[in-house]
């Protein structure tokens, strides 16, 4: 089970993209904030941990980890759980930290080992 079906029981929609370019929601022309970009550019309250989540599934060195879970609070990234290593762990956080929108990666619930 990848980690969008996992965290947030939806299948990788076939267009989703890690950093996609923002939708302008409706004719107001206000900009989506980057961390409620979602997955096909749209507005969505969790935009960035379900890009986070797709850029895991993207890697199938993460495949293995299902005891980790992905958050936000605004546009800093949460991971919460247990990953095997420090190097995984390390790897993980660089790639939440390349999401666009990601201002930081706060891993203070997680568990290596």
């Amino acid at each position: 089970m990848g980690w969008l079906q996992r965290l947030f029981g939806m299948e990788k929609p076939d267009d989703a993209q890690v950093n996609p370019e923002p939708v302008a929601a409706d004719d107001s022309g206000e900009d989506i904030p980057l961390e409620r970009v979602g997955l096909n550019g749209e507005y969505d309250q969790s935009g960035l941990a379900k890009r986070v989540a797709l850029a895991f599934d993207e890697d199938s060195q993460f495949d293995d980890i299902d005891s980790l879970y992905v958050a936000q609070t605004g546009s800093t990234v949460v991971l919460k759980g247990q990953v095997p290593s420090q190097e995984i762990l390390d790897e993980m956080v660089a790639i939440a930290s390349g999401v666009s929108g990601a201002t930081d990666v706060n891993t203070d619930q997680v568990t290596v080992g």
